[in-house]
C-alpha cells in the first residue's frame, strides 16, 4: 500500500508542480502588460522585470495553489480512473479513503503554504513590490529622456532634448503638452533638470523658456524663470494598499475606519481579510472534492477534467464575488458574504465524497 500512495503521490505533485507553474503563468500576463507600460517609459532592465516578476508570485499563488490542487487531483485521479487502476485498487480491498490519502497529504501542505502566504509572505511582497517600483522611477528617471530622440513615454507629452551633459540634467529643451486637449501647450526652456517626484511621478524643472498656450482663436506666451513640469506614468498602482497589511494591522484599520466613521472602507478591510483566511481553507475542502470528481472527469480524458476544474473556480469566484458585494451594500454581514461560497463549496464537497465512500 505504501508503494501505491508514493506513486500515486509523486504522480500528483508532478501534475501540481505542473498546474501550478501554468497558471501563475496565465495570471500573471496581465500584470507584466501593466508593469511594461509602467516601467518602459524609465527603461527598466530585463533583471528589473524579474525582480517584479519574483514579487508578483507570492499574491498570485493564494489563488493558483488550490486551483493547482483542484486540477492536478481530476488529471491524475482522472487518468488511474481512465486506465481502471481505480477499479483494481477497490477490488483490492483499498476503501476511497485510503485511495484519497495522497491526496490529503498535498492539500494539508496547501492549506499550509497558502495560509502563511495569506497572512505573511502575500503582504510582504505586495510591499516589496511597490518599493521596488518606486526605487525603479527613482534611479531611472534621468534615463527616460535621451539626447536627439523625440520621447513619447508619457501620455500626450512629446519631448525632445537637444543635450544632456549629465545624467540628469537637460540643454535646449522642446516640449508638447498635450493632456489638455481644450488648452495644448508648447514649452522651451534652456535648461532644465529631470527627477523622481514620488509614486509613480516624474517632474521636470525647466529653467528660462516660455510656454506657448493655444485656446480656440486665441494664443498665449508666458515667459518664466523657473517652471516645474509634472508628468505621470498614468498606470494605477499594481496593489491595493489593503493587500500591503498584515493581518494585525488590517484590525488596527479597521477600527480607525470604524472611529472615524468610514463604514464602506471598514467594511473593504473586514472582506480582505476574510479572503485571506478564507481561500487558504478551500484548500481542505478541494482534497475531499477533488476524487470523487474525478471519477466523473476520467470519463471525459483529460480536457474534461481541465473543464470540471475550471468551472468549479468560475462558479466559487461567482458566489464569492456576489457575496462580497452583497456585503458591501449592507444586505448581509461581512462574514457572511465572505464565508458563504466556502461554507457551500464544503457541504458540496462532503456530500461528495461522502457518496463515494459508501458506494
Amino acid at each position: 500500500m505504501k508503494t501505491i500512495h508514493k506513486a500515486i503521490l509523486k504522480e500528483l505533485a508532478f501534475t501540481f508542480f505542473l498546474s501550478l507553474i501554468s497558471l501563475n503563468f496565465i495570471l500573471m500576463m496581465e500584470k507584466i502588460l501593466r508593469l511594461s507600460r509602467l516601467l518602459s517609459g524609465v527603461s527598466a532592465s530585463i533583471s528589473d522585470m524579474m525582480k517584479m516578476i519574483a514579487y508578483l508570485q507570492p499574491q498570485l499563488m493564494i489563488l493558483t495553489l488550490p486551483m493547482s490542487l483542484l486540477l492536478s487531483t481530476l488529471l491524475t485521479y482522472g487518468r488511474l480512473s481512465v486506465d481502471n487502476e481505480l477499479v483494481i485498487l477497490k477490488s483490492s480491498g483499498m476503501s476511497f479513503k485510503g485511495i484519497s490519502s495522497p491526496v490529503f497529504i498535498v492539500g494539508l501542505s496547501c492549506f499550509f503554504a497558502g495560509t502563511l502566504v495569506s497572512l505573511y509572505f502575500g503582504p510582504l511582497s505586495a510591499a516589496k513590490l511597490k518599493e521596488a517600483i518606486s526605487g525603479i522611477i527613482t534611479s531611472r528617471a534621468p534615463l527616460a529622456v535621451e539626447e536627439g530622440v523625440f520621447n513619447t513615454s508619457f501620455k500626450d507629452v512629446v519631448i525632445l532634448v537637444r543635450e544632456k551633459p549629465t545624467i540628469d540634467k537637460m540643454r535646449e529643451i522642446f516640449i508638447y503638452d498635450g493632456r489638455n486637449k481644450k488648452e495644448p501647450r508648447v514649452l522651451t526652456a534652456r535648461e532644465g533638470r529631470i527627477y523622481a517626484n514620488g509614486g509613480y511621478n516624474l517632474s521636470l524643472y525647466l529653467k528660462d523658456g516660455h510656454i506657448h498656450l493655444a485656446k480656440e482663436k486665441t494664443s498665449t506666451e508666458l515667459f518664466f524663470e523657473g517652471y516645474n513640469l509634472s508628468l505621470s506614468l498614468a498606470v494605477e498602482p499594481l496593489s491595493r494598499k489593503n493587500s500591503e497589511l498584515t493581518p494585525i494591522e488590517l484590525l488596527q484599520e479597521a477600527k480607525k475606519k470604524g472611529d472615524d466613521g468610514d463604514d464602506k472602507e471598514r467594511m473593504a478591510i473586514f472582506l480582505e481579510l476574510h479572503r485571506r483566511l478564507s481561500l487558504p481553507s478551500v484548500c481542505l475542502l478541494l482534497m475531499l472534492l477533488g476524487p470523487p470528481l474525478s471519477l466523473l472527469s476520467g470519463k471525459s480524458g483529460r480536457l474534461g477534467g481541465l473543464t470540471i476544474g475550471l468551472s468549479v473556480f468560475t462558479v466559487f469566484y461567482i458566489l464569492l464575488i456576489y457575496g462580497e458585494n452583497m456585503a458591501r451594500s449592507g444586505k448581509i454581514p461581512h462574514y457572511l458574504g465572505a464565508w458563504s461560497p466556502t461554507i457551500i463549496l464544503g457541504l458540496f464537497a462532503l456530500w461528495v465524497f461522502h457518496k463515494e465512500s459508501n458506494e
